[in-house]
């Protein structure tokens, strides 16, 4: 009896396009929110949820079709791959939305920000604020937003592999 065991190539595709398609859907839900620009933590948690989850499902589909074996490794390679082909996916919906859907959506973020910095510190003088702008402006280039995005979606990933992966795993005996 052949049996045809999944390739990780194939895992990190399909599961990463999955992973990038609901993050899209859910950052598009809070586009027609209008709070896509509002960096509201509980969004950035729903984010990891949905990470977490289309991650260990990854995991245990993976160990299924490989006759219920798994390594840390495996594990590793499929969290990171799936991490790096959805932060993809994100950069390019990033860029959509910067470009086509709001292209105030920086100006909108930097704002929101600048004005939470004056309630939080009432007593802030008016040049450590222009700096804050300033430093803030020098962050919000595209190429660093991307950097930015690809580089925690990696971190997470590999945090999330790690745990979910030492959870998962079941080695073949020797």
């Amino acid at each position: 009896m052949d049996t045809q065991t999944p390739s990780i190539k194939s895992t990190i595709i399909n599961f990463g396009l999955l992973l990038g398609g609901i993050s899209v859907v859910f950052q598009l839900m809070l586009y027609f929110l209008d709070m896509h620009y509002k960096n509201d933590s509980t969004a950035g948690i729903v984010s990891l949820v949905i990470m977490i989850g289309v991650l260990l499902y990854a995991f245990i589909y993976f160990k299924k079709s490989n006759e219920g074996f798994l390594s840390l490794g495996e594990a590793l390679k499929i969290g990171m791959g799936v991490a790096l082909v959805s932060a993809l996916v994100g950069v390019v919906y990033t860029q959509i939305l910067m470009n086509f859907l709001d292209p105030d959506t920086l100006k909108k973020s930097l704002e929101l920000n600048m004005e939470n910095l004056r309630i939080q510190n009432p007593e802030m003088p008016q040049d450590a604020l222009d700096t804050a702008r300033s430093m803030q402006e020098k962050m919000s280039s595209p190429s660093i937003l991307t950097a930015i995005q690809i580089i925690f979606a990696l971190f997470f990933g590999f945090i999330v592999s790690l745990i979910g992966g030492l959870i998962v795993k079941k080695s073949r005996p020797e």
